[in-house]
């Protein structure tokens, strides 16, 4: 899996928000036997996308990649959520995949 942290930016106004992040849901929980890094970034993309959470979509869709998943698999999975989580928030999503393929692909 690739190496998650919260934005350590923000330890100086919400330092515990940063430390459960990181040791709870980082080494705890991202670490669970129950699912593979990849398919947990599949369920946090799919969720964060079906929210419109686009602030923390980026991050999410990068680790993703990182831990396994191609970008034909995401839009993929953003196309069918389109469906059932409405189809503003998969164009978000698409959009945000698209950007972070082509500067990976440069």
């Amino acid at each position: 899996m690739a190496t998650q942290s919260a934005p350590q930016g923000l330890a100086g106004i919400a330092p515990k928000l940063v430390e459960v992040t990181n040791e709870v849901l980082f080494q705890d929980v991202w670490e669970r036997p129950g699912l593979s890094p990849r398919d947990r970034s599949l369920v946090t993309v799919s969720v964060l996308a079906a929210l419109c959470r686009s602030e923390q979509l980026p991050y999410h869709l990068r680790v993703a990649l990182d831990n396994g998943l191609t970008v034909e698999e995401l839009s993929e999975a953003i196309t069918h959520l389109a469906f059932y989580a409405g189809w503003p928030n998969a164009m978000t999503a698409i959009t945000l995949l698209k950007k972070i393929a082509d500067e990976r692909s440069a």
